[in-house]
């Protein structure tokens, strides 16, 4: 009679898994100099975007025409600015 299959180890089962789960790892871009650079500038545009709407905005003929989408601006400036900060590592 015939020997039936004998069934794969629990080990043999993980260590193929970790191979295939290492073969498909991507590689993260190894340097990210300019995230620092660009959330402070784009943060510190947002501010100035604020500042400016709030002390001299009547008097910009752009600004005053935005109205209360100068708010919108200035603070999605500084959104931006902290979700390009978590790109850096």
């Amino acid at each position: 009679m015939p020997e039936s299959r004998t069934r794969k180890s629990a080990e043999a089962k993980k260590q193929r898994a970790n191979a295939e789960a290492q073969a498909k790892k991507v590689k993260a871009p190894s340097s990210r100099r300019w995230v620092p650079p660009v959330f402070i500038t784009v943060g510190l545009l947002g501010v100035a975007w604020l500042i400016t709407y709030y002390v001299a905005g009547q008097y910009i003929p752009f600004m005053s025409d935005l109205g209360n989408w100068n708010i919108l601006i200035g603070m999605g400036g500084m959104a931006a600015a902290f979700g390009i900060a978590t790109l850096w590592r």
